[in-house]
């Protein structure tokens, strides 16, 4: 099999070479109306190229049957290539659906911003014409892993995944948290605040950075921690390393607390909960196509002038 590989810290994954994607799932978010529309030319098109191609009508349904599954169940007839046609959130939800079994990954844009569904869908046949002849560019994307167990109010545990962020965050009570931030067991900072955002490089264009939060390189390693609109305002981001363990205590709340999940998986904390993240063992290998690469799409999705500095040197 032609592949090409890549490291990823103690682990390494491969991008489909030629003739390597002979099975290929398309996943679909249903609220978008032109989806259907692409579809029909689509998957004929795939047909004519790969040996098999499934079509999940609805990212959700994909998300609550995998779910379900065993390991072991989990594990069969894994496809060689996940066709997302979506946004960033079907995007989100796809790998979900394959967190315990990462399965390559490319996404067509039908959203509005579309930092991890990057294939604008007027260029689909293009991107796939490459993934499927081996020149498509592997983007390992750094994933959390957030256990919450054994506080003081709590008995029982969570283990969830995240690719994007783990957000601590106030419910609908108007009253603001008291977050304990601990890292490598030393206590950081108390934060009074409506929140704690911990993304990771591809988490740091969502919602951390609409809270301040810094741009990572999306295949880069690291953590980022931002507070959502602190009552201290010198309480500013702060940029972890990737192996850092961290905590989050809830010391205070005036009503209910949520751990949030890729903004996808809601679960309530109380006063005395902690979860626990830290950088999972495996990335998630999406894909990207080559003729858009990650600073051009920083430029494009976040309206940066596309004027080049000339230099005026003789």
């Amino acid at each position: 099999m032609d592949a090409r590989t890549l490291s990823v810290g103690a682990q390494s994954q491969s991008v489909p070479g030629r003739g390597a994607v002979r099975s290929v799932l398309v996943a679909c978010d249903p609220d978008k109306p032109d989806v259907r529309t692409l579809l029909d030319e689509l998957v004929p098109w795939l047909r004519s190229r790969v040996g098999h191609v499934e079509l999940e009508s609805d990212v959700r349904a994909l998300v609550e049957r995998r779910s379900t599954l065993s390991l072991a169940a989990s594990l069969e007839g894994l496809p060689d290539l996940l066709l997302v046609l979506g946004g960033d959130g079907a995007i989100l939800g796809a790998v979900r659906a394959f967190a315990s079994t990462p399965v390559p990954t490319l996404g067509i844009n039908f959203g509005r911003v579309g930092f991890l569904a990057s294939t604008p869908v007027s260029h689909w046949r293009e991107a796939l014409e490459g993934v499927l002849s081996g020149e498509g560019v592997l983007e390992p994307r750094m994933r959390l892993v957030a256990r919450l167990g054994d506080g003081a109010s709590r008995k029982g545990g969570l283990e969830a995944i995240a690719l994007n962020e783990v957000l601590v965050a106030r419910g609908t009570a108007p009253g603001m948290l008291t977050l304990g931030l601990s890292v490598g067991g030393e206590w950081v900072a108390d934060y009074r605040a409506d929140g704690l955002i911990l993304a990771t490089p591809s988490g740091s264009t969502a919602h951390s950075l609409s809270a301040g939060g810094p741009i990572l390189f999306p295949s880069m390693l690291g953590m980022v921690v931002t507070p959502i609109c602190p009552q201290g305002l010198s309480y500013r981001p702060i940029v972890l390393h990737p192996d850092s363990s961290v905590e989050v205590l809830v010391k205070e709340s005036s009503g209910d607390t949520l751990l949030v999940l890729d903004g996808q998986a809601f679960h309530p904390m109380q006063v005395g909960d902690v979860v626990r993240i830290e950088r999972h063992a495996q990335a998630y290998p999406l894909l990207a196509w080559s003729k858009l690469d990650a600073y051009r799409r920083l430029r494009d999705r976040l309206g940066w002038s596309e004027t080049r500095y000339r230099s005026t040197d003789a």
